[in-house]
């Protein structure tokens, strides 16, 4: 059984670091894990145990001002290679008054491009917001201050990250090349160096090779041994599935602040949409 980790050094006790991370506590004693991106060196920190399936939540204070070109994420991957899976929650920086884009992704089997990516209906800079993925066999959900924006469901013939055990990540880094505007829009690092606070971070989740108890505190890490029945998870996320106002409030986010949808891309996809778009 995993140990709890106390509030004050869920860091450290969780995770490895890479690149300049500093820590500090807010006023209630919470440590507040910074990464810090200049022109020398992004940042981030990468879980010690690898997972197959669980529910992540973290909290989360983006740059302010202008942060064009800059991506800040909370993501899962089963590693880099050609068939890796991944689930993505990705912030993609922008200009001064204008909306940070959060870009949500599933990989199964190297098969990607399954991105859906939101207008921010608040300023992520100002405050702390709680980003939570949930990942079970049959759903992904992806969760902004604790509303559902989308749902990536599983079927029986098509690619589903269900096999491989998948290290927990958050990075901040220069996507100039890619993440404001398709590019258009580089950083400027007259305004470097640029920081992201990560604080309130809990795991319930199965980790590969281990036990797995019926539930958790907010600082227990639940597991459960790789390819076993594991059924039991705080307020169930095992077996979670979506209600009718939860697929209400993502129908608002797709309506209200969706700015891509891969299933709407014929462009992207000349030989045809994939087969999910047709079943959502």
């Amino acid at each position: 059984m995993a140990a709890a980790v106390s509030a004050d050094s869920w860091l450290y006790e969780q995770f490895n670091t890479d690149g300049p991370v500093r820590t500090d506590y807010d006023a209630s004693g919470q440590q507040v894990a910074m990464l810090n991106l200049d022109r020398t060196s992004g940042a981030g920190f990468n879980s010690k145990e690898q997972y197959l399936f669980g529910e992540f939540t973290i909290q989360m204070k983006l740059i302010p001002g202008n942060s064009a070109g800059t991506v800040s994420c909370f993501y899962l991957t089963s590693g880099d290679d050609d068939g890796h899976d991944e689930i993505d929650m990705e912030f993609m920086g922008n200009e001064t008054g204008q909306p940070v884009v959060l870009n949500t992704n599933v990989w199964a089997s190297g098969d990607g491009k399954k991105e859906h990516q939101f207008n921010l209906w608040f300023d992520p800079s100002a405050d702390y917001h709680t980003y939570t993925i949930i990942w079970n066999p049959t759903n992904i959900i992806f969760k902004v201050d604790g509303n559902v924006i989308r749902c990536f469901k599983r079927y029986a013939d098509l690619a589903y990250p269900s096999s491989k055990p998948m290290t927990l990540h958050a990075t901040l880094w220069d996507g100039s090349y890619w993440a404001t505007e398709k590019g258009k829009i580089p950083i400027d690092w007259s305004g470097a160096p640029f920081v992201v606070s990560y604080k309130s971070y809990s795991a319930d989740a199965c980790v590969s090779g281990g036990s797995c108890p019926a539930g958790s505190d907010s600082f227990y890490a639940t597991a459960c041994v790789s390819g076993s029945a594991c059924h039991l998870g705080r307020d169930g996320w095992m077996s979670k599935q979506l209600d009718a106002a939860e697929w209400g409030t993502v129908r608002w986010a797709e309506r209200s602040y969706m700015r891509y949808n891969y299933c709407n891309d014929g462009w992207r996809f000349p030989q045809g949409l994939p087969a999910e778009c047709s079943r959502n």
